[in-house]
């Protein structure tokens, strides 16, 4: 078999912190005395998310954000990624910075010091958190990405889906879109593919993080492949949080079938056991895909990125002699 660590991909689905490596998450957790949480499954989002902002307190000073920026990177050279855009919502920090600004400014910092040492390239996206942000906080998040343009290429929205539509946040996308800015919300993970029509007609998407549950709309997935949206999807995410019952439940073979476009995503690693190698890895164990249909994923991966003319060229390239080379 061809070792899919060689296969160049893109990583377009990754909440900044919790790429974090166990290793790391256990020397910090001993640097300030925390217990390292036991993190087995979760069955609903409400545990998840509560799990999560316990993880980012882990972060306090500019010597965690470094070891944390050389981790993600040093890791997803590693599981053979050429381009990273994780998604980053400061609000976790603000009982430390002055301003989200601020943490930012750090983020900003040590992530182009460490993409650059490792040869990874790294764009950031802006989310807006669909539960804690006001339309007016929104807004703001859109006006801060546009000014960051050159380090920001997309514009989020996250959270818990239940409760909490697309239609909440139109104007801060408008502008976002208007600035420049990729429209990529999460939809259709924890509420139906409704969500996903809400946030192509209502926020302009160019890429849903999961959208999964269009497969309950037959006419959304014939929307999806002709209009070319690109859906993010993390399949051991959707385990572990209850979306489906097993590996064997996934729709990512019904939705590629349909001919829509994919790219395969690790979402929250340090959360749920997952990688961005290993979830390439689980569409070959688990799914059965064949290395042409895997390097159709990396190749989405490349295309619906916001990568520079001349590394997309080259992971292009790498792609094709992955897929000619010897399968031993």
């Amino acid at each position: 078999m061809r070792n899919l660590a060689l296969l160049p991909k893109a990583h377009l689905h990754l909440h900044l912190e919790a790429g974090m490596s166990t290793a790391l998450l256990v020397e910090l957790a001993q640097k300030y005395k925390r217990e390292v949480p036991v993190i087995s499954g979760f069955g609903n989002f409400a545990a998840f998310s509560d799990t999560y902002v316990a993880a980012t307190d882990v972060l306090r000073d500019r010597d965690d954000w470094e070891l944390l920026a050389e981790d993600i990177c040093r890791s997803h050279v590693e599981d053979g990624a050429v381009y990273l855009e994780p998604a980053f919502w400061a609000g976790n920090y603000r009982h430390i910075f002055d301003s989200d600004e601020q943490c930012w400014d750090l983020v900003f910092d040590v992530f182009d010091d460490a993409a650059r040492s490792s040869g990874l390239e790294l764009k950031f996206m802006v989310p807006v958190d669909r539960v804690k942000d006001s339309p007016d906080e929104a807004m703001a998040l859109a006006r801060f990405a546009i000014r960051n343009r050159d380090r920001v290429v997309s514009f989020g929205l996250h959270n818990d889906e239940v409760g909490h539509p697309p239609g909440d946040f139109i104007d801060a996308f408008r502008h976002a879109v208007d600035g420049g800015l990729l429209s990529t919300p999460h939809a259709g993970e924890l509420e139906s593919g409704q969500f996903v029509v809400d946030s192509l007609d209502l926020l302009n998407a160019d890429r849903i993080g999961h959208g999964v549950r269009s497969v309950e709309l037959p006419d959304l997935l014939e929307r999806l492949a002709s209009e070319r949206v690109c859906l993010d999807v993390c399949p051991t995410s959707n385990i572990m949080l209850g979306v489906y019952p097993d590996i064997a439940s996934h729709p990512l073979p019904q939705i590629l079938a349909a001919g829509i476009s994919c790219s395969i995503n690790a979402d929250d690693p340090i959360l749920f056991g997952s990688t961005l190698l290993g979830e390439y890895e689980v569409c070959r164990s688990s799914f059965g895909f064949d290395d042409e249909c895997i390097a159709g994923l990396a190749r989405t991966s490349i295309e619906f990125s916001s990568i520079s003319e001349a590394v997309k060229a080259a992971a292009f390239a790498g792609i094709d002699d992955w897929l000619n080379s010897d399968s031993n």
